[in-house]
């Protein structure tokens, strides 16, 4: 008896390795996968504006950070004691404006050069929906609280989102011809905007990414939503909001992306990055005993031995 759909998923190329190079970028799903990839001790960037949750905001941050453009005290703004850019998340907000600009203008220098150098870039969409500011007629990517009467809410058509995701490849290939884009759509569900609306959002995204990525060669789809709502539809992988996906979910989805982009020998040496993980996570009865400084002796040259394979493995304390 089969009590479940699975969704069918085909093996990627070229493959995620310890040698690759990763930037995620987008919706808090993106973030989720970063953490894995940080745990294991792959080389990653997490979107460095912070949480970017529609095509609009991505392709906004692409186009600053490949462009060379920087940004200046007047696209800052005040408001709750900080300073804010609507172009960034309010992880990068500060009470000190300086803060701000130097913080917003480092992840563009950086973000060209983590481009220039990646082997697969990841894009997790979030929403369809947006934001625009009235006064200044722009989509922002973030309110930051400012009352939602100065702004007018919009769904991004299928065609707008299009445009979208051809200017976000563009300006991606434009500094690097031959890196591999990954599109997924988040599977968290966006119920303030309500669910039919949810609903409607993501079907929008769902189809301009397909439309975008048909017969193109380095563009590719991995299914994280849809595995949400068909191989996990039950409440136990939510958290308590019966929203998000919980910890299972995020696990299961993980080990479901690396059937397909991560190798079994790279699997290996994870299998050995986690092993060493868990050894630092031991907290002994007698830490001066003979058996514990053995172990801490052999949990050493692990790390060593992972460092001399791979020199961006550095392990702390």
């Amino acid at each position: 008896m089969n009590l479940q759909t699975k969704i069918t998923l085909q093996s990627q190329e070229p493959k995620v390795d310890y040698n690759s190079e990763l930037l995620l970028l987008g919706s808090c799903f993106a973030e989720n996968i970063g953490e894995k990839f940080e745990y294991f001790k792959f080389r990653n960037k997490i979107n460095p504006f912070g949480i970017l949750f529609h095509p609009k905001a991505i392709e906004t941050f692409l186009w600053m950070a490949t462009q060379g453009e920087q940004y200046t005290d007047t696209d800052l703004f005040y408001i709750n004691e900080q300073w804010h850019c609507f172009d960034a998340h309010s992880s990068l907000s500060n009470a000190d404006q300086n803060v701000v600009l130097s913080n917003l203008n480092t992840a563009l220098t950086t973000t060209r050069k983590n481009i220039n150098s990646a082997t697969h870039i990841f894009i997790t969409l979030g929403t369809a929906w947006v934001y625009r500011l009235k006064s200044l007629d722009m989509v922002v990517a973030n309110c930051h609280k400012i009352p939602q009467r100065e702004f007018e809410k919009e769904l991004l058509s299928v065609d707008e989102i299009n445009q979208c995701l051809q200017n976000c490849i563009h300006l991606i290939r434009g500094i690097n011809p031959s890196v591999e884009i990954v599109f997924t759509v988040s599977p968290v569900r966006h119920s303030k905007d309500g669910f039919v609306e949810n609903n409607r959002s993501k079907s929008h995204l769902i189809t301009s990414l397909h439309q975008t990525i048909s017969n193109s060669k380095n563009l590719s789809y991995f299914p994280s939503y849809e595995i949400m709502m068909d191989e996990l539809r039950d409440y136990r992988f939510y958290n308590v909001d019966m929203i998000h996906p919980n910890a299972l979910a995020i696990d299961y989805i993980w080990e479901r992306f690396s059937e397909v982009w991560i190798s079994e020998k790279t699997g290996q040496t994870m299998h050995r990055v986690e092993e060493i993980k868990k050894g630092m996570m031991h907290r002994p009865f007698n830490p001066k005993s003979e058996q514990h400084v053995l172990f801490l002796q052999k949990l050493e040259s692990k790390k060593y031995q992972l460092y001399k394979e791979y020199p961006h493995m550095i392990w702390g304390e």
